[in-house]
């Protein structure tokens, strides 16, 4: 008998529903917010993406100085030549830039900071076929 299981990615946040929002609007999918209001998860169409958990002693990641860690990092695949208009979209949302020191270019995987401070990358999604 094969037992189904879906992974879900939980971020830490003092303001969930906030960064719930960020990324329900930057993955175009929809916040849900279940019967405890401290986890609110992010479902896109093929179902949840990530959730969002309250931590009342949230401390934003402070990566990327070289002594610190991610703690946890997001790659969102963006299709090929929509890379500066997913880039615009997610600034316009509230991602700040992060400078990682591999330059910026076209085709080139983009990091960000999430508003609550948890970074991400926009990348090109690989060719298939």
């Amino acid at each position: 008998m094969t037992v189904t299981k879906t992974a879900v990615l939980v971020l830490d946040s003092a303001e969930p529903r906030q960064l719930a929002d960020f990324y329900a609007a930057l993955l175009h999918a929809e916040v849900r917010v279940g019967h405890d209001p401290d986890l609110v998860e992010v479902a896109g169409q093929d179902g949840v993406v990530l959730a969002v958990r309250r931590d009342h002693g949230y401390a934003p990641p402070s990566w990327p100085r070289p002594e610190d860690s991610q703690q946890s990092h997001l790659y969102i695949r963006v299709a090929e030549g929509d890379l500066d208009a997913a880039e615009r979209e997610a600034v316009t949302l509230g991602a700040m830039p992060v400078d990682n020191g591999a330059g910026p270019g076209p085709g080139h995987a983009r990091v960000y900071a999430d508003p609550a401070g948890h970074s991400f990358t926009l990348e090109p999604a690989p060719r298939t076929g």
